[in-house]
């Protein structure tokens, strides 16, 4: 690994990488290989089999995972209820991959549809709360398009009055 006070990343890093905390990493770990064609790059098991920290890698992007220690305050999306955190994945086939994470244990959250902004898109929770969006690019939408989009939704999105 290389010193953090060098500026440079570890290889395979980029800035920013998730850090997934999770009541079962390795089924986690399992239901991505299954899901989103994600290759295991390291796993450190802690005394009793829990998984203390574990590294893969989906395309060319690193996720980072570990076992949820309760009594440390570690807890996974579902022991929080719930997550305000979504992980987006650009993918060559947005139907595909969602038809594979449902085939792997995900639930629907949203079925891909085509989106104004230009992808089509959709969403999955997987067996440990966490939610994935899934995106294929489709079309490229002008600024001017995505503005008056996003004005024509944003009534439906305004609070209620009492």
């Amino acid at each position: 690994m290389s010193d953090p006070r060098s500026g440079a990343l570890p290889p395979g890093l980029h800035t920013v990488t998730p850090h997934l905390l999770c009541r079962d990493a390795a089924a986690i770990i399992d239901f991505c290989v299954r899901a989103f064609g994600a290759s295991e790059i390291l796993r450190l098991p802690a005394p009793g089999g829990r998984i203390m920290h574990a590294q893969i890698r989906i395309g060319d992007s690193a996720v980072m995972l570990a076992d949820t220690h309760p009594d440390c305050g570690s807890r996974d999306p579902d022991g929080l209820g719930g997550t305000p955190v979504v992980l987006h994945l650009q993918v060559p086939d947005v139907d595909a991959i969602y038809d594979r994470a449902l085939a792997a244990g995900a639930v629907s959250v949203m079925p891909p549809q085509d989106m104004f902004w230009g992808d089509r898109y959709g969403q999955v929770r997987d067996p440990n709360g966490h939610v994935w969006a899934l995106a294929t690019h489709v079309r490229d939408v002008s600024p001017d398009e995505l503005l008056a989009a996003v004005a024509a939704m944003a009534g439906n999105c305004a609070p209620k009055e009492a």
